[in-house]
């Protein structure tokens, strides 16, 4: 007797199941939410290739030459400073004596003039590539020695003889040539010195090189001193310099099309960029700086304030890519209403198998469009890709629907969503704006259609 009693209200569940609006909604929304699953894997894989591509470029970078960063050239100049000691003997009496330590005071030049060509060049390995660059720099200018008097340290405790001038560089593997100075007239080689490892706060690693002392040169503070040096270095994706001078001219040309300026400072001429590359020129004062033009006792790291230029390669396909799948919910949730507003205005069933396959067709997408756009432009890889799924999907709804009206429309709706999203992804400023309208007619459509169907049945 149960039986008979709970058989009837099985097919009451059932019934209501396969015709109830309610319950194929929730259907569809637990099919949409399943389907995030393999779209945040595709996301990962986007990061995967865009790591790839990254760790590729580090190799060729790290092969050729990598960031060229120049710091200098500054003068260093030691001398003794005394301290009072406190000595205890085996009797325990007490006495001070004086120890002398050697310090150094670090001089920036009065002029510094740079005039750099940059000869860039593309360097593929695979499917990837990166700007990679041999620069002839020329670094002119002068010193004007500081009174010493205003550092506190007394005229006889300066060690002139022993003066040296120091250079710093990120990329010491690039140079191609013996790097020398001509100061005041002699020319004097740079060697390298060897100091901590470290990162500077613009994540640069620069390394020390040191002339001889200059003691064939007379510093004296009455006349400027002269110094001239040449840079040949192969490097990539950036050059830059650190503005040491109490006033830094700077030009720097290159036949590259595609970059850009970077750092604290902008050039100032406005004919800087041509179609036949750029030829830009810099003037900084060193009151637009905010360090001095000597320090005593330790050099710091000034890097964050170096300014340049970054040779780009207009390699976006993967930041695209993540940006599409970003608005790979909205596709499938559109896609999905759509089917369910032409399921229960026409009575034409649709299995929730089907639109899991469905779903998966729109994920694929993504899968098609970052593979081919590895070997193609966005925009083609974009096409193919939309065209593709398009067409797949709309096959598969006649199969389903049994018509060509409704397979028709459900293709030209993809259509225009697909084209809908492109344009948000080449939008920057006006992204939002745009996407804000866009889901505001596509509300206000599905009120339009749904308002035909009687809620209060199911």
């Amino acid at each position: 007797m149960n039986d008979f009693n709970q058989k009837p209200n099985g097919n009451r569940f059932v019934h209501w199941l396969k015709n109830s609006i309610t319950a194929r909604m929730f259907v569809v929304g637990m099919l949409t939410l399943i389907l995030m699953i393999p779209l945040f894997m595709v996301q990962d894989l986007i990061r995967e290739r865009a790591a790839r591509q990254q760790e590729v470029v580090g190799e060729i970078s790290d092969k050729w030459g990598e960031e060229l960063t120049v710091f200098g050239p500054v003068l260093k100049i030691p001398y003794r400073s005394f301290r009072e000691k406190q000595i205890i003997n085996a009797n325990k009496d007490t006495s001070v004596e004086s120890v002398a330590e050697i310090h150094y005071l670090y001089v920036f030049p009065e002029e510094l003039k740079i005039d750099s060509k940059v000869d860039p060049q593309l360097k593929k390995r695979g499917i990837y590539q990166t700007a990679v660059y041999t620069s002839h720099t020329i670094l002119s200018g002068n010193f004007q020695l500081p009174e010493v008097s205003e550092e506190d340290i007394p005229q006889e405790h300066i060690l002139w003889e022993k003066a040296r001038v120091i250079f710093e560089t990120s990329n010491l593997k690039g140079v191609n040539d013996q790097l020398q100075i001509k100061f005041n007239g002699k020319d004097y080689e740079f060697t390298s010195r060897y100091q901590q490892s470290g990162k500077s706060p613009a994540n640069r690693q620069l390394h020390l090189m040191e002339s001889p002392v200059l003691a064939e040169t007379k510093l004296t503070s009455e006349k400027a001193l002269e110094f001239r040096m040449e840079l040949s270095v192969n490097g990539s994706n950036e050059i830059a310099f650190v503005p040491v001078g109490k006033t830094t001219e700077a030009h720097i040309q290159s036949n590259w099309k595609t970059s850009s300026f970077t750092g604290n400072f902008l050039p100032y001429n406005e004919d800087k960029l041509s179609e036949e590359g750029f030829a830009a020129k810099w003037k900084i004062l060193d009151i637009n700086r905010p360090f001095p033009q000597e320090f005593n006792k330790t050099l710091p790291d000034l890097t964050e304030y170096a300014f340049g230029v970054n040779f780009m390669v207009p390699v976006d396909e993967y930041q695209k890519s993540e940006r599409a799948t970003k608005y790979g919910f909205l596709v499938i949730g559109l896609t999905f209403l759509l089917f369910f507003l032409i399921q229960t205005l026409s009575k034409i069933p649709i299995h929730p198998f089907q639109y899991l396959m469905i779903g998966l067709g729109l994920v694929m997408f993504y899968t098609l469009l970052i593979s081919i756009s590895e070997h193609s432009s966005f925009l083609k890889a974009y096409l193919i890709a939309g065209i593709s799924v398009i067409l797949m999907i709309s096959l598969y709804s006649k199969s389903i629907l049994q018509t060509w009206k409704f397979p028709i429309f459900i293709g030209i709706s993809l259509l225009a969503l697909y084209s809908f999203i492109y344009v948000i992804i080449q939008l920057e400023s006006y992204a939002l704006l745009v996407g804000s309208i866009g889901l505001f007619c596509i509300l206000a459509g599905v009120m339009y259609v749904s308002r035909k169907i009687d809620w209060n049945n199911y």
